[in-house]
């Protein structure tokens, strides 16, 4: 009898010791990344580059977790508010995160990002208006001032590659079709994210000013007000997002807005947050 038990114990501390073995092994590593359609997208498209996983052939931009066909190294994604993931950075191996987020959370994107996914042009962060107010006075001189060499020179200097300026050929700041003088004494008001965009629109609140035109920066940290105020006109425009995410933005909600123009990039990075490489992903 006691022959049997110590074989069974014995077999039983072996069997415990490959579950433990296998345990570690299989541990995977998790990855943060922006929970909103087109973001989460341009988060998965990174990560294929990078050798992470692959998607399905055509998922594109909207491409989610679902769309993953193979994930080779085990990988845990944990869906997160774009805002939010510089918080949970230090509780996950990586977080892929906008550069205006990493900005805003003291995190230098040239510096501290793993891999990034350049200055990519669908992806350009734009003046969005209610459809109808596109070609308006107040619009045209907001795009004019946020398309100078001023803001592009500013843009260049404050934010080293982070944050890039898509005119390629900024002007003076102010539109010829314009009639400045009838303009003088209004306000244009503008709903962004405190960074890069708020800083941003500092620079052309400048230039307006010199024509007498105030420009009021409210600033939001979601993704979902600033639509919606310039939706029901309780504000001129925003400037916070790039057109997938506002064509998304539309078909979602039933809002009516449109491109006034593009201003800036802003490439999507990984960052490591209990990882300091990407080589550990495929050895851990």
């Amino acid at each position: 009898m006691k022959r049997i038990v110590s074989v069974f114990l014995a077999a039983l501390f072996v069997f415990a010791a490959v579950l433990t073995l296998s345990a570690c092994g299989n541990k995977g590593i998790t990855i943060a990344i922006p929970n909103d359609t087109t973001n989460e997208a341009r988060a998965l498209l990174l990560l294929e580059a990078n050798g992470i996983i692959k998607l399905k052939e055509g998922a594109g931009i909207a491409a989610t977790i679902r769309d993953i066909v193979e994930n080779p190294y085990n990988v845990t994604f944990k869906e997160t508010e774009a805002a939010q993931l510089p918080r949970v950075l230090q509780d996950v191996d990586y977080a892929v995160i906008n550069s205006n987020y990493a900005i805003a959370a003291g995190i230098n994107p040239v510096e501290k990002s793993l891999a990034s996914e350049g200055a990519a042009s669908a992806y350009s962060n734009i003046v969005a208006v209610k459809e109808g107010n596109e070609n308006s006075p107040k619009t045209k001189a907001l795009v004019a001032a946020l398309s100078s060499k001023k803001v592009a020179d500013f843009i260049a200097q404050k934010y080293g590659g982070a944050v890039v300026s898509v005119i390629e050929n900024p002007g003076d700041g102010f539109d010829a079709t314009v009639d400045y003088a009838a303009l003088n004494g209004t306000k244009i008001s503008v709903a962004a994210s405190p960074a890069p965009h708020a800083e941003i629109l500092a620079v052309a609140k400048e230039i307006l000013a010199e024509k007498g035109i105030t420009l009021e920066i409210k600033e939001f940290s979601d993704y979902v007000i600033p639509n919606n105020v310039v939706n029901d006109g309780e504000i001129d425009a925003n400037y916070f997002q790039h057109l997938p995410y506002l064509e998304d933005f539309n078909k979602e909600n039933g809002t009516k807005l449109v491109s006034a123009g593009a201003i800036h990039v802003e490439p999507l990075g990984i960052y490591g947050g209990k990882q300091t490489t990407l080589d550990a992903i495929k050895t851990k």
